[in-house]
């Protein structure tokens, strides 16, 4: 062990403490200001060294050191927390009559009184509660019902435009409340990411960015690139604040908080109108979701006087933007096959300017989706874009219905190789059973196989994927481990594949053998068979053989694993093309058992539930710790739990239940004592 003197761990935390400091700067004006002060590998350089020095000086790590934007937290439950005070709605209109009504209204409340308003886009995020404490945060906490929601800290450090240090003057203890968005340039990124890795896409940045704060990792949610922008200050007990809610935000920004700039002081109603009038077109080109304009009372000692409803505050209301709507002709409906042969219906339409683009396509989503519109054809649909980034289809435009309509019927057989449809009982949509023939299957397949979360074979995207299977050398996953340089190189129609691509392929191919089991056991693309159910059948089962031979009973036995699933699992591996692609990979050198080896098995038989944080393992040590003595880990308490074992902040509705169905709780000592 090395010995350090104190002079020794002085200048090294010096050091942390100059690398803190200037990354805080550095974060402040690019993400605040929009200025790059230094490039991208300066930046990253000092990171890395802030992050050497921490892994070797973990005592002299800060809490809010600039590293935890990348995060790496790992909290399988969200503790619920009470706001101070509760998280209000504001009252919604659609209409400017309806807002000139509050304004009559509020002026009639507060006769004799001088006021003026604030309007301020209303982000289409997720809103959220931050508390600082002697300028540093301490917890942020999702709206949840409104008076008390999840904690979310360790996600929340992940976002570059949430200060973990305040600057200047700022109260000693405070809460800010204001919205989480999912920009647009991030939201596509991502959602390319998530098709050429074969997930389906998110469906709006609002719901993207909710799903992202709720994400265990928190190093997940810092690849996000979301945004906060701060709309309100609570006034802390006996601190003076400005009294204007404008003036609140300004000074708010100086602290180095993200404020719209959008927000302007109205006078009245007139002001008011232009305002919404404005936005009404311009918000189209902003690159974050809004869906309508907040309208407050500005002047802050008049808000007591003007007090709440049950539900809302009566100085401020919200002006929704109606979602856009426009009516196109249907020209055709194409029909799209999904890797896990799935058809999708795509109406292809006249172009059509509709929220700052021009629509042309837009799904149907499926046969019921088509019926229950009551599509016909030449029909003129109508396309709603509000806070979507995606169009949809809402509707139809009877009036410019023709004469003696004829309803859309569904294809019967695959667009791409005639095989009859089949829809399986409980689902909403066709797909073609041709999964070993059908050419977009059979690709799908491939991407699939190669994809980040199954074998991560980068040099292989869908480009390359397509030119291989034209040319004949790829038609099953197994194929690509029969590729050979000299087939490669000079492929395409420019001879695309030159020698180092062709090594680099190669190269990845092989690396890509060394993949765990469970990874390999995803890839295959199994019907109904994810990331995570790849893995528990891959540990409860041990091996490829005992997996291929196991019966619908037993494959109904691993957690979480239903009989549709089952089913599913069964008839692949009972398929005889698949069973030869299994016997080729396993020649071809991937793994096809797990290679966990169990210390003993004193917990055999018995079944975990993990809750809290804990003093000597992370979750995941705790659960591979359990696993490797034998144990199951289950995520929810049942009857069937042996123990819940019990860490620091563990869920209440786990605590609740377990003590409702007599499970016992195991302290992280006891659960030590055990494993001697």
């Amino acid at each position: 062990m090395n010995l350090f003197t104190a002079v020794d761990l002085e200048t090294v935390k010096e050091r942390m403490q100059q690398l803190e400091v200037e990354l805080d700067r550095l974060n402040f004006e690019y993400y605040m200001n929009d200025r790059s002060l230094v490039s991208d590998f300066e930046f990253d350089a000092m990171m890395r060294e802030l992050q050497d020095l921490e892994r070797t000086y973990p005592d002299l790590a800060s809490p809010l050191s600039p590293t935890k934007r990348v995060g790496g937290e790992v909290n399988k439950s969200f503790r619920q927390v009470h706001h101070r005070l509760p998280m209000l709605s504001l009252g919604n209109t659609y209409s400017l009559a309806e807002i000139e009504d509050f304004e009559m209204r509020t002026r009639k409340l507060l006769a004799g009184s001088q006021f003026s308003y604030t309007c301020e886009l209303k982000y289409d995020g997720v809103a959220i509660g931050l508390t600082y404490k002697h300028g540093q945060l301490v917890q942020a906490v999702t709206r949840g019902n409104g008076s008390e929601g999840d904690d979310i800290t360790a996600n929340a450090k992940t976002i570059p435009t949430i200060p973990l240090r305040l600057r200047g003057d700022f109260p000693d203890d405070f809460e800010v409340r204001g919205e989480v968005v999912y920009p647009f340039e991030a939201f596509n990124a991502m959602n390319r990411q998530r098709e050429a890795e074969g997930e389906d896409p998110f469906a709006n940045p609002r719901n993207a960015a909710s799903g992202s704060l709720k994400l265990q990792d928190s190093a997940e949610c810092a690849k996000r690139g979301l945004m906060f922008c701060m709309y309100f200050m609570l006034a802390p007990d006996g601190i003076p604040l400005p009294e204007t809610h404008y003036g609140r935000l300004q000074w708010a920004a100086q602290m180095g908080f993200k404020v719209q700039p959008y927000i302007k002081e109205c006078a009245d109603i007139a002001d008011i109108e232009s305002y919404i009038n404005h936005w009404d077109q311009a918000r189209w080109n902003l690159p974050f979701a809004v869906d309508g304009i907040v309208i407050k009372v500005n002047q802050t000692p008049l808000w007591d006087s003007l007090g709440l409803t049950a539900k809302s505050p009566r100085w401020a209301i919200a002006y929704k933007f109606k979602a856009e709507q426009v009516s196109t002709p249907l020209e055709s409906i194409s029909y799209q096959v999904g890797r896990t042969g799935v058809i999708t219906p795509v109406a292809n339409l006249t172009p059509v300017w509709l929220g700052g683009t021009t629509v042309r396509r837009a799904t149907l989503v499926n046969a019921d989706n088509i019926a229950s519109l009551g599509i016909c054809q030449g029909d003129s649909l109508l396309v709603e874009k509000g806070g979507e980034i995606i169009p949809k289809i809402v509707g139809v435009d009877l009036e410019k219905r023709q004469p003696h309509p004829q309803p859309v019927e569904f294809i019967t057989r695959c667009p791409e190789c005639g095989t009859p449809l089949v829809k399986a009982e409980g689902e909403a949509g066709y797909y073609c059973p041709n999964a070993d023939g059908c050419r977009p299957q059979i690709i799908g397949r491939i991407e699939h196989f190669v994809s980040r979360k199954a074998m991560n074979i980068e040099s292989l995207g869908p480009e390359r994927i397509e030119l291989l299977y034209q040319v004949g050398l790829v038609r099953t996953v197994a194929d690509l481990y029969d590729l050979r340089k000299e087939q490669l190189v000079g492929l395409g129609s420019d001879s695309t594949i030159q020698n180092r691509g062709a090594d680099n392929l190669i190269s990845a191919l092989e690396v890509s053998k060394a993949v765990p089991f469970e990874r390999v056991l995803f890839a295959l693309g199994i019907r109904y068979v994810g990331e995570v159910g790849a893995k528990k059948l891959a540990r409860h089962f041990g091996t490829i053989d005992a997996l291929m031979s196991a019966n619908i009973e037993q494959l109904t036995e691993v957690e979480d694993v239903g009989l549709v699933t089952a089913q599913s699992v069964h008839d692949w591996f009972n398929t005889e093309v698949h069973q030869r692609i299994v016997v080729r990979l396993r020649a071809a050198g991937l793994q096809m058992a797990s290679h966990q080896q169990l210390a003993d098995t004193r917990f055999a038989g018995m079944t975990f539930v993990v809750s809290g944080v804990f003093d000597h393992f992370s979750r995941e040590e705790i659960k591979a710790d359990i696993e490797k003595h034998g144990g199951k880990v289950a995520s929810s308490v049942s009857s069937r739990t042996t123990y819940l074992l019990a860490g620091a902040n563990m869920g209440p509705e786990k605590l609740r239940k377990a003590e409702s169905l007599g499970v016992k709780l195991l302290s992280e000592t006891e659960y030590i004592a055990l494993t001697r």
